[in-house]
């Protein structure tokens, strides 16, 4: 699938010590949305507020990073969005509401993750077939739950984002 093998080789190139978790969770995110962590505006709007509060320096990370098929998901990043001075009241608004729009797909994620054993066989990524198969169908097995960044890439990258619908954001994405 070209747009997984583009997205896969746009945040590799950011994130060369994604492993084969994070893979997973930018592809449950382009699929799913972040739908699973969404219980009601107030609580969405205290966990940002918190996370705001505790950030620390990372890498340097575009505002917005498209990452579902018709570009209407995306990573906001939180960095970026607190230093152009957002509303982190709007940014919790499209949290909550992004599953309204944009409804998870569990048969994106199925097929996204299907194509990864091609992707890694043609070197796409740097893990072998059997070992994207056996990740993979054991995380098949587990019903695609949705799962943390590797403690590698949250050493390395220090991630603070929240998947939202652009369209729900004017003016950021």
């Amino acid at each position: 699938m070209k747009f997984i093998g583009q997205l896969l080789g746009q945040h590799l190139q950011r994130y060369p010590l994604m492993q084969l978790e994070d893979i997973y969770k930018l592809l449950h995110q382009a699929a799913l949305g972040a739908g699973h962590a969404v219980s009601n505006r107030d609580a969405a709007l205290a966990a940002l507020e918190s996370e705001c509060r505790s950030l620390v320096a990372a890498p340097e990370e575009p505002l917005v990073d498209r990452i579902s098929p018709d570009g209407r998901l995306a990573r906001v990043y939180l960095r970026p969005y607190i230093a152009r001075e957002h509303a982190i009241g709007a940014l919790a608004d499209a949290f909550v509401r992004t599953p309204q729009v944009c409804p998870a797909a569990p048969d994106k994620l199925a097929r996204f993750c299907a194509c990864l054993g091609d992707l890694a066989e043609a070197g796409g990524i740097a893990f072998t077939r059997a070992q994207v198969s056996t990740w993979f169908d054991d995380i098949a097995a587990q019903g695609y739950p949705a799962v943390h960044h590797s403690q590698a890439f949250r050493d390395a990258y220090r991630p603070a984002y929240r998947v939202v619908a652009v369209e729900l954001l004017p003016g950021v994405g």
